[in-house]
């Protein structure tokens, strides 16, 4: 004898599997389009502008540049001098406390970079706001020589 009740429940099953194994691939596709959003919306992030600011008889060549606020910018500093340098960018306050600092080596700082004699840094900065800041070089007499130059920060279209 057939038993039928074991054939209508086997039956009566595959629908809901069915119904589940549709659900789990609506959800996998769902993820798969969410990564490759993602991606997308990655790929359209700004890529870093270069900029190179050479170093020339104590003198920053260009000394005015103009970079878009939130956008990374990857400064190469190239000192073509026998003697080292610093590129210090930054507000009036930084400046101040830099024109008394004894601070001989700046570390991480993005935002302050040491460049030996007949050398080359890298430096990369994401600018926050629009405005203008000065870059100095505060080593002794540097200064005053004319080693400072200008930052535009340009606001966002």
């Amino acid at each position: 004898m057939l038993d039928t009740s074991r054939h209508i429940a086997r039956a009566a099953s595959r629908p809901i599997v069915r119904r589940v194994a549709a659900g789990a691939l609506v959800a996998a596709l769902a993820v798969v389009a969410g990564a490759a959003a993602l991606a997308s919306a990655a790929d359209r992030s700004p890529a870093p502008q270069e900029i190179v600011i050479e170093i020339r008889y104590s003198h920053f060549i260009p000394a005015h540049i103009s970079v878009p606020v939130g956008v990374p910018v990857r400064i190469r500093l190239r000192n073509e001098d026998p003697i080292d340098h610093e590129w210090i960018v930054g507000d009036a306050a930084m400046h101040a406390f830099h024109r008394t600092s004894t601070e001989q080596v700046h570390g991480d700082i993005p935002t302050e970079v040491a460049i030996p004699a007949m050398s080359e840094r890298t430096t990369t900065i994401t600018f926050q706001a629009p405005g203008d800041l000065a870059y100095i070089c505060h080593l002794p007499g540097h200064e005053a020589y004319g080693m400072v130059g200008w930052v535009t920060i340009e606001p966002a279209d």
